[in-house]
């Protein structure tokens, strides 16, 4: 039996009658009963808190209450519900927000900043995306004025765009102004004054503001311009409130690219748009590089072992991996047949539009066709915008932010590993609104993929629910304490009360936003007129 053969049933490929569909949601009844309930459990833990408070002195307010209970009672609801594959019922009580706090005092001006600070970035597109986000901050901390980075050209992508290539530099400077000052270049009088070149220095992966402060910042103020290379990764995660919402201000709103490329993307976007209502978007991440950087097996026999071995060979830090434990350990990406299969299985119908957002598939189109099969409206930035991409074709990271537009727009994203792209955009779109965001559970699924021939379809696609509960984008599912904050930027994420959806309807569309905050969390591409180890440092984008 083929790849593509698998639970080629009836129901698999929309056919059927209606109770032998895929997946029939269950509705629910005993409202009342449940409301009045609900009255009870209210009072009861009124009065608890009420007796706690004579004990302890602590009186909680109105509104820390309010906050408290609406938080559980998300979660609390969302437990008990099934899985809306488009969007989750809950993401209208979350907005980003990341604007800055009365005492945060303006950006020291360049004639009397500590000195330029030099930044190279290292990595794909993404990877460098946190780097120059890091960088800003990083300049704020020393009271330096930061010059713009520059990006990385001798990384495996070899990409020669530099900043004003991918980035609208003019913006991204005007948008900070009033938190870092931002040049495009040390003056030339200052490169003249200068007796030596520019110190050079690496610092630890994700240093403490403490760091830079003590060991940095003499440095600086002694040569006056200092340049930090590889820059990925080496600022601490956890940093204050105030340093935390710039990281988001520079991310989600200075960092927006080109004119030339928002254009492109957005032209994806309106033809996918122009073709359906709705679409998913599905990095699937199955280049030669990535399946060699993750030392996993993908079914290709000697061939493949050789051939990702070769490229395998690239990274001098590399450990010897069991292929099978790291499958077993959820640390392979899945084929294109199995991301095809999980998507069946959670509830998407075979004729879902969905857009692939990925480079050089590995093994071509004879991998992606049990994809094509599950999924026939399938589409990527070649087939949708062949003519404009051109230009770009010999320029990978350009090529990269098309990718990365469209998967932003996207009504669903699906990520098929923990890279740069997929954390980044988990994080963006969690910050506009948390529109679904799919990552698949592989340390379960890899385990129910090696028995699926063993079950019947409604079996599999049952457990296949159950282990993605959890890893689809909802509010809830950040654990304090863990995670990037480049993925789970919760302290740029506000929450308004329980009460502010009086009515309960669960198929009105989204509530509207208030002006500000619809400023806030707007997402930029359609103005078109305007890790801890060194593993981690190289992880493909």
């Amino acid at each position: 039996m083929g790849v593509a053969e698998v639970w080629r049933s009836p129901q698999l490929n929309g056919g059927g009658n209606k109770s032998g569909g895929l997946w029939k949601w269950r509705s629910f009844s005993g409202q009342p009963k449940r409301s009045v309930m609900w009255k009870w459990v209210c009072g009861f833990m009124l009065f608890t808190l009420g007796v706690i408070s004579l004990f302890t002195g602590h009186v909680v307010s109105h509104l820390e209450w309010a906050q408290q209970l609406s938080k559980q009672s998300l979660l609390d609801m969302r437990r008990k519900e099934p899985i809306d594959v488009w969007k989750s019922k809950y993401s209208k009580f979350f907005y980003g927000c990341s604007e800055r706090g009365r005492n945060f005092p303006p950006a020291v001006q360049e004639h009397s900043s500590n000195g330029y600070l030099l930044i190279a970035a290292s990595g794909g597109l993404n990877q460098q995306r946190t780097g120059i986000t890091d960088a800003v901050v990083v300049a704020r901390i020393l009271n330096a004025t930061l010059v713009v980075p520059e990006l990385d050209h001798h990384s495996y992508w070899k990409d020669d765009s530099d900043f004003n290539d991918i980035f609208d530099v003019n913006w991204f400077i005007a948008s900070l102004t009033k938190d870092v000052t931002i040049v495009k270049r040390v003056p030339d009088k200052i490169m003249r004054s200068m007796e030596k070149p520019p110190y050079t220095m690496r610092v630890p992966r994700k240093s403490t503001p403490e760091y830079y402060l003590d060991q940095v910042l003499p440095i600086l103020s002694r040569r006056h311009v200092l340049q930090l290379t590889k820059f990925d990764y080496r600022l601490a995660n956890d940093l204050d409130e105030d340093m935390q919402k710039l990281r988001c201000r520079v991310n989600y709103n200075a960092l927006r690219f080109t004119k030339r490329i928002q254009s492109v993307g957005m032209k994806v976007v309106k033809r996918m748009r122009k073709m359906a209502k709705r679409f998913i978007a599905v990095h699937l991440r199955f280049e030669p590089d990535m399946l060699a950087f993750s030392g996993c097996d993908f079914g290709g026999g000697e061939k493949e072992r050789a051939e990702l071995a070769e490229i395998r060979k690239r990274w001098d830090t590399l450990p010897d991996l069991d292929p099978l434990e790291e499958r077993k350990r959820g640390k392979c990406p899945l084929t294109p047949h199995e991301v095809g299969l999980m998507l069946r299985a959670l509830g998407f119908a075979n004729n879902t539009y969905i857009y692939v957002a990925s480079g050089e598939i590995y093994g071509g189109e004879k991998t992606l066709r049990p994809l094509r099969e599950l999924f026939p409206n399938f589409y990527t930035k070649e087939m949708l915008a062949n003519d404009e991409l051109k230009p770009m074709l010999p320029f990978s990271s350009r090529l990269a932010a098309i990718d990365y537009i469209v998967s932003d727009e996207s009504d669903v994203f699906i990520a098929n590993n923990n890279g740069n792209m997929a954390k980044i955009l988990a994080g963006r779109r969690r910050y506009m609104g948390h529109k679904r965001t799919i990552r698949p559970n592989a340390k379960k699924l890899s385990a129910l993929f090696m028995d699926r021939e063993k079950m019947e379809w409604q079996t599999f696609a049952k457990k296949v629910k159950s282990c993605q509960r959890g890893f689809m984008g909802d509010p809830d599912e950040f654990k304090p304490g863990r995670g990037e904050f480049h993925e789970y930027p919760q302290a740029c994420i506000c929450q308004r009360p329980f009460s502010y959806d009086k009515t309960s309807r669960d198929d009105e569309e989204e509530a509207d936003i208030p002006e500000e905050v619809h400023n806030n969390t707007s997402s930029g591409h359609g103005h078109l007129s305007s890790a801890d180890n060194e593993r981690d440092e190289v992880f493909p984008d």
